[in-house]
């Protein structure tokens, strides 16, 4: 290390220690507690499963109690604690926090999208993983497991890209799938734009597409519940709101440019006590339109904010 690498680590904070420590399951203090429902829930019979079947991937998070030495709280990781007592497993690895903030560290962690999840089994499968062991860890059935590898089977490239880290739910790749490449990218996008990924979206979309613009183009389109009057209205109105949105796109960059600009300046006219009083005289309707413009916390929607 060089002595300006030493500076600098003098002067940066380590958020962690550097080694982990191997402490009792029991000894730790939780800083919250479970809901009752937890244990009966499918996330946590898949933490049980993994650990099971492959070990504990994630070391729970912990900090040095300053008013008790030799004490640690649990930060991080109460179900995965929950789960090793109740396989018996009296000591674990914890990674040692320097800060005892009581957040949970796992809200500012992306979780795995379904296609990532598709990419990892399939590199697992690749380096020799059986199916079935897979399955365990993961608490899902052998077939589920094939269903995963061949998730993007049919799907084009461009799809993949869009939605590579989003909560899209693998029916609604098997939807996807019955579209042409070019009306799966534009469906894409339009899950997207709504930031709507549910099965119910996917299939309105399909059932608005155009029967040229499906897969296999000679099958008519059958979805339970639908009549081919209903599919053809959809079919208008989707192309609508697609023209809609396009037109949006094109100028919302400038738009939102404008919205900025006004926004600071009608802060700066209220903050003058002249103009607010002629408005309230002479203008009183225009004065609150003023002022929840210039009170605005973001002229961005919520999901880019």
């Amino acid at each position: 290390m060089t002595r300006k690498d030493r500076r600098l680590s003098d002067v940066v904070a380590h958020a962690f220690e550097d080694d982990c420590v191997t402490l009792a399951v029991d000894a730790l203090l939780p800083v919250r507690v479970l809901r009752t429902a937890t244990k009966s829930s499918k996330k946590y019979q898949q933490i049980t499963a993994s650990i099971r079947e492959v070990g504990l991937v994630e070391p729970p998070v912990v900090a040095r109690d300053p008013a008790n030495p030799g004490t640690f709280l649990l930060l991080d990781g109460h179900v995965r604690i929950e789960v090793l007592k109740d396989l018996g497993i009296e000591r674990v690895e914890c990674l040692v926090s320097t800060d005892d903030e009581a957040f949970t560290y796992n809200k500012r962690i992306s979780r795995l999208s379904p296609v990532q999840e598709h990419k990892m089994i399939r590199r697992a499968i690749e380096r020799g993983v059986p199916e079935e062991k897979i399955a365990k860890a993961l608490d899902i059935n052998p077939q589920s497991v094939r269903r995963k590898v061949r998730m993007l089977n049919g799907i084009c490239d461009e799809t993949v890209a869009i939605l590579k880290d989003k909560p899209c739910p693998m029916a609604v790749f098997e939807i996807l799938r019955k579209l042409k490449p070019l009306r799966q990218l534009e469906a894409a996008e339009l899950l997207v734009n709504a930031n709507n990924y549910s099965v119910a979206y996917a299939s309105a979309i399909l059932a608005g597409t155009p029967q040229t613009q499906l897969a296999e183009g000679s099958k008519p389109k059958r979805i339970k519940g639908i009549t081919p009057e209903a599919m053809a209205r959809m079919e208008s109105e989707l192309a609508r709101l697609q023209e809609s949105i396009t037109s949006i796109q094109e100028t919302y960059g400038q738009d939102h440019l404008h919205l900025t600009v006004v926004k600071g300046y009608l802060a700066k006219l209220l903050g003058n006590a002249r103009v607010v009083r002629y408005l309230m005289q002479h203008r009183p309707e225009f004065l609150p339109e003023f002022q929840a413009i210039a009170e605005m916390t973001s002229t961005l929607p919520p999901e880019a904010a």
